[in-house]
């Protein structure tokens, strides 16, 4: 479904804590990863809607049922196609050597909605995780590319998705930066990461500065290494 993101912010639709409207129904394209499961349980805790997409129906529906079993919350599987059509706010949350062609094939699902794009281009060596060189300048800018008739927000870069899938840890404290070129998209996706306890959805400025935002992500995997920790960021001084 196409939504008018002006429909999505106004004051007579039911939110929940964080802000976001709570008769939306939020996809997680590669919601059988780790990042997409561990945001998956984490919204579905908070009482939203959930469709979990992968490139297996079979397995996103078990993931699912999983994760409606432990929250109690409201949790479906399909493939990403399916899981595609049926939201309402699409996050990406798939490697990023499936990134390009994913969006490509979800285009014409993904038209006027807001697409929530969390991929880090990183590679691994032995010295550790680096940041890849992205042709559009980042994975969120490549999305917006590709998907052109959507309005492609960066978020959810830098947060641990073992802490979001542990069901022991009652509240993520990060903030999440939040990029993007249309206000009323980026205030959408900050309430989106508010219903989350612990975290802050913050406006990191425009899609163009995705790029040091999704490359940050290889500093915080080298200071969890040397720490044996699952560190975050947050921001000071708002």
């Amino acid at each position: 479904m196409s939504l008018d993101l002006k429909e999505l912010l106004v004051t007579d639709i039911p939110t929940q804590n964080g802000g976001f409207p709570a008769d939306h129904t939020v996809a997680v394209l590669g919601g059988t990863g780790p990042q997409g499961r561990g945001l998956a349980r984490r919204f579905a805790q908070a009482g939203l809607k959930i469709v979990i997409g992968s490139r297996s129906a079979e397995r996103a529906e078990a993931a699912a049922a999983e994760l409606a079993e432990a929250t109690g919350g409201s949790v479906t599987g399909a493939d990403n196609l399916a899981a595609a059509k049926a939201g309402d706010v699409a996050l990406v949350a798939v490697p990023w050597d499936g990134h390009g062609e994913l969006l490509t094939s979800l285009a014409a699902a993904l038209a006027g909605k807001v697409v929530v794009d969390c991929v880090n281009p990183l590679g691994f060596d032995k010295q550790g995780a680096y940041a890849l060189p992205v042709e559009e300048g980042s994975a969120a800018q490549q999305a917006a590319a590709i998907l052109a008739d959507s309005t492609v927000v960066g978020a959810f870069h830098n947060v641990s998705a073992v802490l979001l899938d542990d069901p022991e840890v009652e509240s993520v404290d990060t903030d999440v930066l939040v990029l993007g070129d249309d206000r009323a998209a980026t205030d959408l996706v900050q309430a989106l990461a508010s219903t989350i306890p612990g975290v802050r959805g913050v406006y990191g400025g425009r899609l163009r500065n995705a790029h040091q935002v999704e490359a940050l992500t290889a500093n915080l995997i080298s200071i969890n290494r040397r720490h044996k920790a699952h560190a975050g960021v947050r921001i000071t001084d708002i």
